[in-house]
């Protein structure tokens, strides 16, 4: 199965830890938006779009990046580092898995795990989760990304 990861990862390298971590497993590649062309993605059998949370948000280059996606019919994911626990209510990857739906991609479940954060309210105290991501929420990635590769790839 060919796989792209595509993250950013821009404040501590959390992200792109969890990405790399994952890519062990798929024997993937790990891009940021910046680094690859929108067309690529096609030549995949399964892409990944990961970023830490800022503001309860995805960041904006990846939002950005699958916005100028063209539409396709491969599988994707989702995976994000935050500081603080999604809500239920309102999770922060939902608008992102929303977008590449539009796009046409058949989204796989997401991945999230928490991660040392320095966002302003916790800069006072030298941030938060300072040991994170850790062996177990890459543990965790691993064990996600082998599930995802015991599935099957759509064809055409």
């Amino acid at each position: 199965m060919k796989t792209l990861l595509i993250c950013t990862s821009v404040s501590h390298g959390n992200t792109r830890r969890v990405a790399q971590t994952m890519a062990q497993v798929l024997d993937a590649r790990v891009v940021t938006p910046q680094e690859t062309a929108a067309t690529e993605p096609a030549g995949y059998d399964l892409v990944g779009f990961g970023s830490g949370v800022f503001s309860l948000r995805m960041h904006p280059d990846l939002l950005g990046f699958v916005r100028t996606l063209p539409p396709s019919s491969g599988r994707a994911f989702v995976f994000a580092t935050s500081g603080l626990p999604e809500l239920p209510f309102a999770p922060f990857t939902r608008p992102l898995v929303r977008l590449l739906e539009d796009k046409g991609f058949d989204v796989e479940p997401t991945f999230t795990c928490r991660a040392f954060d320095t966002w302003a309210p916790f800069t006072p105290i030298g941030g938060i989760n300072k040991q994170r991501p850790n062996e177990a929420d890459l543990t965790a990635a691993r064990a996600f990304a082998r599930r995802l590769t015991n599935r099957p790839t759509t064809t055409p």
